[in-house]
């Protein structure tokens, strides 16, 4: 008898677990409005508890409650980071003005089906998801050295599939800066060939900062640099990756360039082409 009765607590038991599993995923789900999608993904791993989400998020887990706040911290450190002096742009969109579901007029796609789309107040360049293939899409003047280009791009990885994408100048046979998170890797092509590379952490569904320049040192003698950083943190002192370069470059427009091999768009914002004046 007694052992019946333990089994029977046992059942009991078990199933006021998976009882309480269920109302402990449902209440984690009472979230009032969509996370932006900068913060990547909300923890998988929560405690089991129940509290009010800060700026209005609704009720959740203490883990949780704890992400949201610190995601919120890295975005004011992003909006009071001080921008290190610049030159005169000669060409810069954020987008902000753009119309809605169309490629601005002043822009070339090379391939790819390139719109601005908003994602709350903010308006973007996307690239989608599919087809599967490598795209970019040209603007700017046409320039061959003493210009660099830079600017903030935005993807996700599915599973191990992961995108690249990056910054080019010099039109489509010219330089590009290439982050490639399924080699771990920060790239510098001329062309389709990779003439130097440099280990980089990419964090998927965070914005990523680039900045690519050609530079004439003296004649037949030219610098490509590039360098990779997080909006927020601050821009490296250094370039990442340098490659010397002896045969004059090819004058070009600026581009941005992706290839959605994780099937989930990817994001392109506040573009800018200036000339430089390091010497």
């Amino acid at each position: 008898m007694i052992t019946q009765n333990h089994g029977f607590n046992f059942k009991v038991y078990a199933v006021m677990l998976a009882v309480f599993g269920l109302s402990l995923s449902l209440l984690r789900a009472q979230v009032a409005a969509p996370f932006p999608v900068q913060w990547g993904s909300p923890p998988e791993i929560q405690t089991q508890d129940y509290v009010e989400l800060p700026a209005g998020y609704g009720h959740g887990s203490s883990t949780l409650a704890k992400w949201i706040t610190a995601s919120l911290n890295r975005d004011k450190i992003t909006a009071g980071q001080p921008e290190p002096a610049r030159a005169a742009a000669l060409y810069e969109n954020n987008f902000e003005q753009a119309e809605a579901g169309k490629l601005p007029d002043e822009f070339m796609a090379l391939a790819g089906d390139f719109t601005v789309k908003r994602d709350g107040t903010n308006q973007f360049l996307e690239l989608p998801g599919s087809p599967l293939d490598s795209f970019a899409v040209q603007f700017g003047p046409t320039e061959s050295a003493e210009v660099a280009v830079s600017a903030r791009i935005l993807s996700t990885a599915k599973g191990r599939r992961t995108p690249t994408f990056g910054v080019g100048l010099g039109g489509v046979a010219g330089y590009k800066l290439q982050v490639a998170p399924g080699k771990k890797s920060l790239e510098l092509l001329k062309d389709q060939e990779v003439k130097t590379s440099v280990a980089f952490d990419w964090q998927s569904g965070t914005w990523t900062q680039l900045r690519l320049q050609i530079h004439k040192l003296k004649a037949d003698e030219w610098k490509i640099q590039g360098k990779a950083w997080a909006p927020g943190a601050a821009e490296p002192k250094t370039w990442t990756v340098t490659f010397d370069e002896k045969e004059e470059p090819v004058a070009g427009r600026a581009s941005v360039l992706g290839s959605p091999f994780a099937g989930t768009a990817v994001w392109f914002d506040d573009l800018r082409v200036e000339r430089i004046s390091e010497k």
